[in-house]
């Protein structure tokens, strides 16, 4: 899912074709690195990130955009779950 405002602040076909296994080798900045590798720890939900992902999300973000990711994570998770329980996922999303 792309949102229209994530296009306006500079996401890019590019750089999303970079979000993949090899993310830490490719162009990605460190904030967007440090920004996958917290969602996999969260996604991964085996407790409090590692250390070394603790450090990244530290050195690239403020308490209350850590706050925002985390919350952002938690809803997108959440309903993405509550969409397949109720079988309502649909075939294709369009950017909002």
């Amino acid at each position: 899912m792309r949102f229209a405002v994530a296009r306006q602040d500079g996401l890019t076909e590019d750089l999303v074709e970079q979000i993949d296994d090899g993310y830490t080798s490719s162009g990605l900045s460190g904030r967007h690195q440090a920004t996958i590798a917290f969602a996999d720890a969260f996604l991964d939900a085996e407790g409090p990130p590692p250390a070394d992902v603790q450090d990244a999300i530290l050195a690239e973000f403020t308490p209350a955009e850590l706050v925002e990711v985390g919350i952002g994570l938690a809803l997108f998770h959440g309903f993405s779950k509550l969409l397949i329980a109720v079988g309502a996922e649909p075939a294709q999303m369009d950017t909002t």
